[in-house]
């Protein structure tokens, strides 16, 4: 899923595109996408793009007459542009008419280029709500602190509001907005902590250390993004990237101690962690797995090495 660095890629690709930029019409493809009915998406058609912007994971397109178009990708969804010098995003059928290519679930035609929203694979989960207002809009925001801008107090207190997991934490978007599977893996990898650590557990030392990861984790990640893709669209965008250290990369060794990067998978959820480096060799539990074996579960490194 696209998460705070990948959404300000789209972002500042979306602003130097569109913003400015009259929306000539918007077509929805897949009923599952529109998850609102009033006002209509025919009533975006004809306006002007004023911004682009980021709330959590969702990509806002604010349009004059205070309309908005949100839409939040989900695990799958990318979005595809398709400029005036690259022709038509569609190919023409009998009589005229472009048929849009597989998998397109909405198109935003502007006056320079095509907008694709895509999304891979059977489960449709992207959604795409158009609003009238700043309160509508304001209802959308799942109420986390922005996590590149929060101080180190509110970060403590928004962290310790609830006794839960550090990953669980860190990817609630009532709590920090924006963070998700990939970059907690990434932020706690760094910190040196383990994912199962209680948020009330974390020394003044570990909470500040944990802060100012997050924050130069995620800077970071936002700068190698954007020098990676320069002006082009961002067209490859992945919750796995080389950059990263333990997310994706199980059973590979940690860059650090060497160590085979360990996971524990839960639903369609992964976390990844280094043993060696964040649990003091400790293997932790994983829900289905170490269920099924019982006594026979590994407990360290050693014993599963062993």
């Amino acid at each position: 899923m696209p998460e705070l660095p990948e959404i300000e890629l789209y972002v500042r690709a979306l602003n130097a595109r569109v913003t400015g930029r009259r929306l000539l019409r918007l077509q929805v493809h897949s009923p599952s996408l529109l998850r609102t009915y009033d006002p209509p998406v025919a009533s975006l058609a004809g306006r002007t793009v004023r911004a682009v912007s980021r709330l959590g994971k969702r990509i806002v397109f604010a349009c004059e007459g205070d309309l908005y178009a949100v839409v939040h990708l989900m695990i799958a969804g990318r979005f595809r542009w398709v400029g005036e010098s690259q022709g038509p995003s569609t190919r023409r059928q009998g009589g005229g008419k472009r048929k849009a290519p597989r998998n397109t679930h909405a198109v935003f035609e502007f006056e320079n280029g095509q907008l694709l929203l895509t999304e891979a694979g059977t489960r449709k989960r992207a959604s795409l709500h158009v609003l009238r207002g700043a309160e509508a809009l304001a209802g959308m925001d799942r109420g986390g602190i922005e996590p590149l801008t929060a101080s180190l107090e509110e970060f403590r207190a928004t962290l310790t509001r609830e006794n839960h997991t550090l990953k669980r934490a860190l990817t609630d978007p009532r709590l920090f907005s924006g963070i998700g599977n990939a970059h907690s893996d990434e932020i706690l990898f760094r910190a040196g902590l383990s994912p199962a650590r209680r948020t009330r557990q974390l020394e003044a030392a570990e909470s500040a250390r944990l802060y100012e990861v997050t924050r130069s984790w995620l800077t970071v990640a936002v700068a190698r993004l954007a020098a990676e893709t320069g002006t082009r669209f961002p067209d490859r965008v992945s919750a796995f990237h080389p950059m990263h250290a333990v997310h994706g990369r199980y059973g590979q060794p940690c860059p650090t101690c060497g160590a085979p990067v360990q996971r524990i998978v839960y639903a369609q959820h992964e976390t990844n962690y280094c043993a060696r480096c964040q649990t003091g060799g400790r293997l932790l539990a994983d829900r289905a797995f170490s269920r099924l074996l019982g006594a026979d579960w590994p407990r360290t490194l050693e014993e599963l090495e062993g």
